[in-house]
């Protein structure tokens, strides 16, 4: 399975691996990617199905997403890495964390779904459609192009995947207190669910202010900084390699 990635090691420090959500790729993290880049290395992989990696015939659900990111590590020798999900991603990178524990030095959890209250196909529909009307346009470009790459029936398998994801059975069994990021507007992953993913972790909570579900698209600098500040607060607490 051919995996596509972006990537940059120009800095030094404790690499980080963004993973995107269910309906998109590598493209919509960039800005976030790019703003971290001259302070870590950072990666950011396309999912099985997704972008420009090769597709499967079947959609992958949570872990067999996880099972592939560890083996893809492996086979790059990266052995202790920060991973960085967003939505379904966050999802992710939780499964991940639990899977290989050796792998994982550092967890950010941003917009992460699913909140077991909207955790239906309609209810994150409605959630997403109340999405549109506080996101910037802009983004409608890059979102249309990865739903073409990945194909409507594999983004709505994977919709299935998150619904069937009981995401808190991982999120309380993380090898390390995570970094909880979100926009103040998000209707997807809001500050109340927000809250509770930061205490079932023993997390700390970062909300950007005026940001919506995509955070990590619109907010690409303040969201690199809220990561920088957690990574750079972990190491001097001994709490990462």
């Amino acid at each position: 399975m051919r995996t596509h990635d972006r990537h940059s090691t120009r800095a030094a420090g404790l690499p980080v691996v963004m993973v995107h959500g269910l309906a998109v790729s590598h493209r919509y993290l960039m800005p976030t990617a790019r703003a971290l880049a001259a302070r870590h290395p950072v990666l950011v992989p396309d999912l099985p199905g997704f972008g420009l990696s090769d597709k499967p015939r079947r959609s992958y659900d949570v872990g067999r997403h996880a099972e592939h990111l560890a083996a893809w590590l492996d086979v790059l020798g990266l052995s202790r890495v920060c991973v960085a999900g967003h939505s379904f991603g966050a999802e992710v990178v939780a499964r991940l964390a639990v899977l290989r524990p050796d792998l994982v030095a550092g967890v950010v959890l941003a917009s992460p779904t699913a909140d077991p209250v909207a955790r239906t196909r309609r209810g994150l529909f409605g959630r997403w459609a109340l999405d549109l009307f506080v996101e910037q346009p802009w983004q409608a470009v890059v979102l249309a192009r990865d739903i073409v790459d990945a194909k409507p029936w594999r983004v709505l398998a994977t919709l299935g995947h998150s619904v069937h994801n009981a995401v808190e059975r991982d999120l309380r069994r993380l090898p390390v207190p995570p970094l909880v990021l979100g926009g103040s507007l998000d209707p997807v992953a809001p500050p109340r669910w927000r809250a509770e993913v930061t205490a079932m972790t023993g997390g700390v909570s970062v909300t950007v202010p005026a940001a919506a579900h995509n955070v990590m698209t619109t907010s690409g600098r303040r969201s690199a900084n809220a990561i920088a500040a957690y990574l750079g607060a972990m190491t001097t607490s001994g709490k990462t390699v």
